[in-house]
């Protein structure tokens, strides 16, 4: 598996040109690519690059990444980033790794994102992970209680658990904020859960990415897959 994603991370590499800003994802598909493209900056590539986590700002510098920030840049060109489901319409899952806030940022901020991926992250409809939703601390009993008749609105039920750390206590993201993962099941309407989510007032950020993506690679046992928008 870990093969598959670093040929799906070579192949997104291809579509990199000098004088570009990147955007740099995070997980593990995505920490891939920051490799190889740290092996192409070392060899003479001209690029800058803008990290979605503090994971992925110390890679990069150790991959030898040139990094700015969007306070210094006002657009980039490209973001590369993995994905924890992809639906045929590139709408996607992400958060699984606690970065989706930094991530969508990131991504909002590209001309074009490229998702890449082993295709066991390819499903008819999102919603068999987990979908994370990033929460203030304060009040999240009640943010919770408004999350969950977003969920009846959008026709989705399902358990609600704040995320923890391998220690055990609450997991905290790079922005001081609380993780709730929701198990969901099937979303059926992805544009409208987003919509509702994005409207409480406790909720920061959802792993909802909707009409972000341009193009997904696919790595699998037969090959690579290269899946535009439609």
């Amino acid at each position: 598996m870990d093969e598959l994603k670093r040929q799906a991370a070579a192949r997104a590499l291809e579509q990199v040109r000098d004088g570009m800003r990147l955007g740099l994802g995070t997980g593990s598909t995505a920490r891939h690519f920051v490799e190889l493209l740290g092996a192409r900056v070392r060899a003479g590539l001209d690029v800058v690059g803008v990290p979605t986590s503090e994971a992925t700002r110390a890679h990069a510098l150790a991959s030898g990444v040139p990094l700015t920030t969007l306070d210094e840049i006002d657009r980039l060109d490209l973001t590369v980033d993995g994905a924890d489901e992809i639906n045929p319409e590139l709408d996607l899952i992400k958060g699984g790794g606690g970065a989706l806030l930094r991530e969508k940022i990131v991504a909002s901020a590209s001309d074009r994102m490229i998702v890449i991926a082993d295709d066991s992250k390819w499903v008819d409809a999102l919603g068999h992970f987990p979908l994370p939703v990033e929460v203030i601390p304060f009040g999240i009993a009640a943010t919770q209680r408004a999350m969950a008749n977003a969920f009846r609105e959008s026709g989705v039920s399902g358990q609600m658990m704040v995320r923890t750390a391998k220690d055990g206590h609450v997991f905290v993201t790079d922005g001081g904020h609380w993780i709730v993962d929701a198990h969901l099941g099937r979303i059926q309407d992805a544009r409208r859960l987003a919509a509702l989510l994005s409207a409480i007032p406790g909720v920061v950020e959802h792993g909802l990415f909707v009409g972000l993506a341009s193009t997904a690679i696919l790595a699998g046992a037969q090959g690579i897959r290269v899946v535009d928008r439609p």
